[in-house]
């Protein structure tokens, strides 16, 4: 790489990682923790590419970059943030940054991303959503989505979820949105809508009753009031032969300027396609743009802090202020979630309701959890194939979610710590936390087990003997 690179973040670590790493990488840096200094250098015609953190003492580092933009056009923005929602991702796609990156961050990815702006620079280009060609229509100012499952996740399955959504909400190219009940789909569409240039249009919502032969014409009657919003068709997988055939005459018939289709489907629809009973011709006409939300228990890192907002709401809305106990928090990572975000939130809510003392231990959480009867034992995971089988099906649905880009760089080892972190993490618990019966279990040396600990950040305590 070869540019002057200019890093603004109130992190000393950060700014002297980033500081390190660039100028390895063969670049100059002028590093700040303010976005007034930040701006100057940009005046002054410093930099091939801004890296900038939003939060910062004196300013939003995403509110800066119309500024930016209006005093170098052609300069990237690659924007770093904590805050890990959709709404960050969204809000940086709005200003134009030319990427972003959640915290933590993987450094080779930043470098690679930083290499790729700075070349897109040198040869006048930058990526670019595609846009609907269509009359303006008033813009309602962003807010936060209201619903109850909120979209925040740290996990890079999730994070490459934003980014996809960021990219493509005003892309003029239907959407399918695809995952277990319990994930998020609805919300996933409705921050297409809120946050897309449609948002002042009608945003309507669609059964598979809808097309049925008693709905009558409803098919019509959706697109004129949908207008030049947005069509949301629930339950995909429900529609029956006749109900797919309507649908395929009715997205035959949508004007030019008629509302954008998102269609919403769980886990069935695969099946129902190998199986003949789904078209093949209608699944093609929906999914332009597929948008996979990852189940719970592949995003265990998120439960925490789902768990916090929960906490939270709960405490806002009259509740206990309650909080979870380690014990109890490793418990809610080792369960299943077959309910996924939902089952976690009904049963954060019950445990506020039914509880007095400021901290829930492992036995409260059990409890509720053993109150779901169509749920797996705590602890204990459904038998749906091997480990292989599993890890297989993550990792396909990992590299499914960059679309066509492949993922960045170490990809390798960030599957192995999502392997090693629960193996460890579950010895241990099988050991009573004794670190040389698990090292003698597991087959490696005991200053190996104290590393893996350390660069996992697993809890090493004395634990209840399970063996």
């Amino acid at each position: 790489m070869d540019g002057t690179v200019l890093v603004a973040d109130d992190d000393r670590t950060i700014r002297t990682v980033l500081t390190q790493a660039l100028t390895r990488a063969g670049c100059r840096v002028h590093a700040t923790s303010s976005l007034t200094t930040l701006l100057r250098w940009v005046e002054e015609g410093k930099g091939d590419l801004v890296v900038t953190d939003v939060m910062m003492p004196d300013g939003n580092g995403i509110e800066m970059l119309p500024r930016i933009k209006a005093l170098r056009p052609g300069l990237p923005v690659i924007v770093i943030s904590a805050q890990n929602t959709i709404m960050t991702a969204i809000q940086a796609t709005e200003a134009e940054a030319w990427d972003y990156l959640p915290k933590p961050f993987d450094l080779p990815e930043l470098l690679t991303r930083a290499g790729k702006a700075m070349e897109s620079n040198k040869r006048g280009q930058r990526p670019v959503a595609p846009t609907r060609p269509v009359i303006e229509v008033p813009r309602k100012p962003m807010v936060e989505p209201t619903e109850d499952l909120p979209l925040v996740g740290r996990t890079p399955s999730m994070q490459a979820l934003y980014r996809l959504v960021a990219r493509v909400m005003n892309a003029e190219l239907p959407v399918l949105i695809t995952g277990e009940s319990g994930t998020g789909k609805s919300l996933i569409a409705r921050a297409l809508h809120d946050f897309s240039d449609r948002r002042a249009q009608p945003f309507v919502l669609a059964s598979a009753q809808d097309f049925s032969a008693e709905g009558g014409s409803g098919g019509a009657s959706l697109i004129a009031r949908a207008r030049g919003g947005s069509l949301v068709i629930d339950g995909l997988g429900d529609l029956d032969s006749a109900a797919q055939a309507r649908l395929v005459r009715l997205l035959d018939m949508l004007p030019e300027d008629g509302p954008r289709i998102i269609a919403i489907a769980d886990g069935t629809l695969n099946g129902a396609l190998e199986s003949g009973a789904f078209r093949h011709d209608l699944y093609y006409r929906l999914s332009g743009v597929t948008l996979q939300v990852p189940p719970l228990r592949e995003r265990i890192e998120d439960i925490p802090l789902l768990a916090e907002h929960f906490l939270a709401r709960a405490a806002r809305d009259g509740g206990n202020q309650r909080k979870l106990a380690p014990a109890a928090l490793e418990l809610a990572r080792q369960y299943r979630w077959p309910g996924n975000v939902r089952q976690l939130e009904n049963v954060i809510r019950r445990l506020v309701i039914t509880g007095q003392e400021a901290e829930i231990g492992r036995a409260e959480i059990e409890t509720a959890l053993n109150a779901h009867p169509s749920s797996a034992p705590p602890g204990e995971a459904a038998q749906d194939g091997t480990l292989g089988e599993s890890v297989a099906r993550h990792v396909r649905r990992y590299f499914e979610l960059h679309g066509a880009d492949l993922p960045p760089p170490g990809v390798y080892q960030r599957i192995m710590r999502e392997v090693e972190a629960p193996l460890i993490d579950i010895a241990l618990e099988y050991t009573g936390g004794n670190q040389a019966r698990c090292a003698d279990l597991l087959g490696i040396n005991r200053n190996t087990l104290r590393k893996k600990t350390n660069d996992l950040d697993i809890r090493v305590t004395r634990r209840r003997k399970l063996m």
